[in-house]
């Protein structure tokens, strides 16, 4: 499935920071694609409180549009989530971000089903999925919601629901590239550190005699009665899967215990 164009749509925004933050929290998940209906600032875009807030997203800024009318940010989209978190007695079905994403792109659900959403909810292959943010004061308005097909939203805590309005853009953005990521369209996570080279055989032999060496010297091994300390040692460090680095630790361990033992004996004679 060819991956739809997303737009993030902001109305009435009243707070550049939020713009900002918002271009923020695109970028990272991938999106570039930003309108903003009727800000409160004609200048929203490069004011400095969202120029600091994008924090290097600014080509999503440079990239964003201003228009004054909704119907004027909807060009080429075919199906639009609202995002309300109030209850409403009327209005297109409530659904978690999840859980509508996942009837929308879900390519292997029942006829049935299918029929059933693609009736009503105009699930059909989307060319184009909006997502729309009302004010931070009020939310989005009853007509702007009605217009929309679904209505997502966030599942919080029952006593405290309110999100900033960029915490709400990269929790549906992350669960819509999370979506995505089903159909191909994901990212890879990048390891935070190079996978570790383990110790060959002969390397670990090499300090188990060494530790038994030591061991023998200070009195914790009896050679002439080891019963089953040393292959208990071997199982341990082979299930510890020891790198080379760990190796020369260990010896110098053994080595330490080895002088340490030299020192006692010549105090002692």
């Amino acid at each position: 499935m060819p991956i739809p164009r997303t737009r993030f749509i902001l109305i009435e925004t009243s707070h550049a920071g939020n713009v900002g933050a918002v271009a923020r929290a695109m970028k990272v998940m991938g999106f570039d694609d930003l309108v903003l209906v009727n800000p409160r600032w004609p200048d929203v875009l490069t004011r400095a409180e969202a120029v600091e807030r994008a924090s290097g997203a600014t080509d999503v800024l440079a990239r964003a549009r201003t228009v004054s009318a909704l119907d004027d940010a909807l060009h080429g989209m075919t199906h639009l989530c609202a995002t309300a978190m109030t209850p409403r007695d009327f209005g297109p079905p409530t659904r978690t971000p999840r859980d509508h994403f996942d009837l929308l792109l879900n390519e292997e659900r029942s006829a049935h089903d299918r029929q059933a959403l693609e009736a009503d909810l105009a699930l059909s292959k989307p060319e184009g999925v909006a997502f729309l943010f009302g004010s931070e004061r009020y939310g989005m308005k009853n007509e702007d919601v009605y217009r929309c097909h679904c209505a997502l939203s966030i599942p919080t805590h029952p006593d405290y629901g309110s999100l900033n309005l960029a915490a709400a853009v990269q929790l549906i953005a992350y669960d819509w590239r999370l979506a995505l990521a089903g159909q191909g369209h994901g990212f890879d996570v990048v390891p935070a550190t190079v996978p570790a080279r383990h110790a060959d055989a002969a390397q670990v032999a090499g300090m188990l005699a060494h530790w038994q060496q030591a061991l023998v010297g200070i009195g914790f091994l009896d050679p002439q009665s080891p019963k089953k300390l040393m292959p208990r040692l071997q199982q341990l460090f082979n299930r510890a899967q020891l790198t080379p680095e760990e190796i020369h630790i260990l010896r110098g361990i053994a080595k330490a215990m080895q002088a340490a033992s030299g020192a006692k004996s010549e105090t002692g004679s």
